[in-house]
């Protein structure tokens, strides 16, 4: 396989980020929130089906109801960090458990991800050789802002993760920085501006199933 060449969808797992506390949306588990009558979590798994470049396999990262999301048909992984670490801490348990190359991350509160986050991303690393490739899209000012929970790593980079976590490191974007990474834009016509547009409230979600 050449540089440019995409990979094959079987190099791919995608891991469903729904470990977080929803502090800002009172407490609940926000993946199992409705979306248009649709846990968020389960919407965004029916979405990783209709992608452009489909992973092979999918995880899910929880950390409480867990019998609620293995319900959705996936494998279900808590935290190997305690007390709600972060994304990071989901990013770290998908890195020891997957059994693919690459590994692409995302949050269960952004319904509407593009439905070629995938490929995208597949194509800027293989075509940058590069360990991670993370998607940024526009503000309401129109400028770019990466969106870090929004990536696609090499599997290769466990070890470095596991060091950085040891350290006492929380932060994606401290991380990533370590490696070589490209950054994919998602603002090319016929882009949908509000794709990645999340939900921290319960009002926010509201909005996003009934945009003015």
């Amino acid at each position: 396989m050449t540089s440019t060449d995409l990979p094959a969808s079987d190099a791919i797992t995608a891991l469903l980020l729904a470990g977080g506390r929803g502090s800002r949306m009172g407490g609940v588990d926000k993946g199992l929130q409705n979306y248009h009558g649709t846990p968020l979590a389960l919407h965004a798994l029916m979405r990783l089906q209709q992608q452009t470049l489909p992973p092979a396999e999918v995880m899910i990262n929880a950390n409480r109801n867990l019998g609620a999301y293995e319900a959705f048909g996936a494998p279900v992984w808590p935290d190997s960090l305690p007390d709600f670490a972060g994304p990071l801490a989901g990013f770290l348990t998908g890195l020891e458990r997957c059994e693919t190359p690459l590994l692409l991350t995302l949050p269960c509160d952004v319904p509407n991800f593009p439905l070629s986050l995938c490929e995208r991303l597949a194509h800027a690393l293989q075509a940058q050789d590069a360990d991670i490739a993370m998607a940024a899209a526009p503000e309401e000012d129109g400028q770019l802002r990466t969106q870090p929970v929004f990536c696609l790593l090499r599997t290769s980079l466990l070890e470095s993760l596991v060091g950085f976590t040891q350290s006492g490191g929380r932060k994606i974007d401290a991380w990533t920085a370590q490696h070589q990474q490209v950054v994919v834009p998602f603002n090319e016509p016929g882009d949908d501006p509000r794709a990645f547009a999340n939900a921290n409230t319960l009002a926010e979600l509201r909005a996003l199933e009934h945009p003015r």
